[in-house]
């Protein structure tokens, strides 16, 4: 009689988890780890709440690379490296999460409070939930099956939790690649759970550029009722964003790889400006979330921006301080036959009796700063498309056959 492949035994106890799972996700979503530019303390208490569960699987080696940062509590932000070794030490197997969320957005979308799990079924609902701890409940439970059936991975095994993700990750992974970039070789396998389809068969090899602008209108304040003593700040600031969407038709090309598959250019986050009706504004700022495809140097992009902003302030009379919050030029793509690619193909074959392929993604993901540096990065997981939304919620039974993979990925398909 043929025994069983030991992914398959792996993938049966990892079934077993299912409501310890649960309960990792309600300690994770009990913990604001927000940026200090989002309003938190960032993501020290769930760094520490890491440390024990890693605590558990053993490790031969924890690693924690702070970045210093005085506007939060603990004066750093966290980020962790776990590392358990395998038969052949001469690669690793990477999967890399991050500890930080968004902000709630709206209370009253919210039909639950956002910092409190609350489970309907195969349903959890939370900030986070999906947006990354899906990632790094799965992988840790991955880690937890070998190692409580006593299985050896073929390979090392890396779990990486940093901070900073959500804000540019110049504190997270980032820092980690700047001080320990030594730990990372062009032969690992390197997987970020953090972009998918709800049936898993995406495999993201390449993205976007991603360009955020901060455009700060200075106009002249004055009564309401007297706009012509005054310079509309608000009103230039309008004209500008509309103006902005020609960026559609001045960089329309297409690439199917990506989806969607042209360049995206919208207005998004505007802040306050003058608290009462019969004022006209001074001062306006809004922002803008560009999304380029990579045929497109962003300096084409800024250069034409830039030539609209001179003419809308020639046109009201006001001054536009451009700049930019996030700004990334497209990475290399990783091969579509990397073996990252290949081996999260074999185990969704294996394990699901489907075919995962290659794709471009619009939303950034920090997969890009490894593969700036030679790293052939794959992000996949099985996700819904709840990140970042009021109601964010992810399936149980995802994080289940999310870690199956992984745990698949580890035994090399043994």
């Amino acid at each position: 009689m043929l025994s069983k492949p030991m992914w398959r035994v792996a993938a049966e106890k990892i079934g077993q988890y299912r409501s310890d799972m649960v309960e990792m996700q309600r300690s994770l979503t009990a913990i604001p780890a927000l940026a200090p530019e989002n309003g938190g303390e960032g993501e020290f208490r769930r760094a520490a709440l890491m440390k024990q569960y890693l605590d558990q699987l053993h490790l031969d080696e924890l690693l924690e690379v702070n970045c210093p940062d005085d506007r939060v509590p603990a004066g750093h932000r966290p980020n962790l490296i776990a590392r358990i070794l395998g038969r052949d030490s001469s690669r690793t197997v990477w999967v890399m999460s991050h500890l930080d969320v968004v902000p709630p957005g709206e209370r009253g979308l919210w039909h639950s409070e956002p910092f409190e799990l609350r489970v309907d079924g195969d349903t959890l609902y939370g900030r986070g939930v999906e947006d990354n701890q899906q990632g790094i409940v799965s992988s840790y439970f991955a880690a937890k099956a070998l190692r409580d059936l006593g299985l050896e991975p073929q390979y090392n095994i890396g779990l990486v939790f940093v901070s900073d993700e959500e804000t540019g990750s110049r504190m997270g992974l980032q820092y980690v690649l700047e001080k320990r970039g030594d730990l990372f070789r062009p032969d690992d396998l390197i997987i970020v759970p953090d972009a998918g389809d709800p049936d898993g068969t995406m495999i993201e090899v390449a993205e976007k550029s991603i360009l955020w602008l901060r455009f700060h209108t200075f106009g002249k304040q004055c009564h309401a009722s007297t706009p012509e003593e005054g310079r509309n700040a608000f009103k230039a600031a309008c004209y500008l964003a509309v103006r902005l969407q020609e960026l559609y038709k001045v960089f329309p090309k297409r690439d199917e790889l990506f989806s969607p598959p042209i360049s995206t250019f919208e207005p998004t986050k505007k802040e306050a400006n003058v608290p009462n009706v019969n004022t006209i504004p001074g001062e306006d700022v809004f922002y803008y979330d560009c999304r380029v495809l990579p045929c497109y140097q962003l300096e084409e992009v800024e250069k034409w921006i830039a030539g609209r902003a001179r003419e809308v302030e020639k046109e009201f009379g006001v001054r536009i301080e451009i700049s930019s919050p996030q700004r990334l030029q497209a990475a290399p793509a990783t091969p579509g036959d990397a073996p990252v690619v290949r081996a999260i193909q074999q185990a969704v074959r294996d394990l699901r009796g489907k075919e995962a392929k290659p794709k471009g993604i619009g939303g950034g993901t920090v997969a890009a700063h490894f593969r700036l540096r030679g790293l052939p990065a794959a992000v996949w997981s099985t996700l819904e498309g709840a990140a970042h939304q009021p109601n964010e919620f992810c399936r149980l039974g995802n994080i289940v056959a999310d870690a199956q993979v992984f745990a698949h990925i580890f035994l090399a398909g043994k």
